[in-house]
């Protein structure tokens, strides 16, 4: 996805690939060139590349998005438990990729759902997208505004970010998730098998214990404990991207001395010198409150409210900009060299 040209790769065969003791000594590997992609900046963390189908077909894959952990099973010995809480869907792939039928409720007037056919994408972050005008229903609400969602390896995708009143997967309901429409221009590629409809993300995902089966083209979901959690996005407007490692200098106080004749007091201190995570502005959306407090794109992020950034990971002070409706964000910034201070409030927008 993305509005960009594509991307130039070297495909390098009969690779040997191990994780743990998962070994596959014919992998064939994408190499891209040219990072424009900059996976490791959006995440936070040094990513050097992405797995995907290839290893999915052999196993029967769990994901916790609680405990943040895989499991991978053999599927010539593995068992289900008994699950009367759970549901299975089956599943069909498209160029090796899994889609799932669910239903969503577009129009607060009414209860009418529309089927809809949506791309299982496990590591996309937002809940759900729809994309426009593949069913004459499904359009952009009155309640939206523009927004990044996130960026393919061709460039960043823009949408319209609204809520629907509901999803619904066989017998789980969610109410309200947040949804957003792409336009046919960011999603030109993504369109090209004709029935798909949009994407269930992470975003929704993380509500449920997931095991992808495709050796058996299945997905088993069990609700969690995050099931009925509000659905949130981000309120600031800002899109925030890692900024490599700074030496930063900490002082350290050791023990003290106390001296009887003059009633003093000497503290013993020191200094440590640490490289430390740096973040940094990447986008500032047009008419959010970040854009009016007068934050700037490249504006280096030195303190979020009561907490020093070297101290946060990304995800955390992604968080920061969802947890509250009408929560004041208080930003030490460093601009050309000056700290400047920035406050604004978290408004909803739907």
């Amino acid at each position: 996805m993305g509005k960009g040209l594509p991307v130039n790769a070297l495909l390098s065969k009969n690779n040997e690939i191990s994780i743990k003791e998962l070994v596959n000594k014919n992998e064939s590997i994408y190499v891209v060139l040219k990072d424009n992609f900059d996976l490791s900046g959006k995440m936070g963390v040094t990513i050097n590349g992405i797995l995907g189908y290839n290893l999915f077909k052999n196993f029967i894959v769990k994901i916790n998005y609680s405990s943040k952990k895989m499991d991978f099973y053999n599927p010539k010995y593995f068992k289900y438990d008994k699950c009367k809480k759970c549901e299975v869907f089956p599943i069909v792939f498209y160029k090796k990729k899994p889609y799932i039928d669910a239903e969503v409720q577009l129009d607060t007037i009414g209860n009418k759902l529309t089927k809809v056919k949506l791309l299982v994408d496990s590591g996309g972050s937002d809940a759900l997208w729809l994309f426009e005008d593949s069913k004459v229903n499904i359009k952009t609400p009155k309640r939206f505004f523009n927004d990044i969602l996130g960026e393919g390896l061709s460039g960043a995708i823009y949408g319209n970010r609204s809520r629907i009143p509901k999803i619904k997967l066989n017998s789980f309901e969610m109410d309200e998730p947040t949804v957003s429409f792409l336009d046919s221009v960011s999603t030109k590629n993504a369109r090209k098998f004709k029935k798909r409809n949009g994407s269930i993300g992470a975003g929704l995902l993380n509500r449920f214990l997931v095991w992808f089966d495709y050796p058996n083209k299945k997905i088993t979901l069990k609700k969690n404990r995050a099931f009925r959690d509000e659905f949130q996005y981000n309120m600031s407007g800002l899109v925030v991207e890692y900024n490599g490692k700074e030496l930063v200098r900490e002082k350290q106080l050791h023990n003290y001395s106390e001296s009887s004749n003059n009633n003093s007091i000497k503290f013993i201190t020191s200094f440590s010198y640490k490289f430390k995570p740096s973040f940094k502005i990447k986008e500032v959306l047009k008419g959010s409150p970040a854009e009016k407090a007068g934050l700037h794109t490249n504006d280096i992020i030195i303190k979020i409210n009561n907490s020093i950034a070297h101290d946060l990971t990304l995800q955390k002070i992604n968080q920061k900009f969802r947890e509250k409706n009408g929560r004041k964000i208080r930003m030490l910034i460093k601009r050309n060299g000056k700290k400047i201070k920035f406050n604004f409030i978290l408004r909803k927008r739907i």
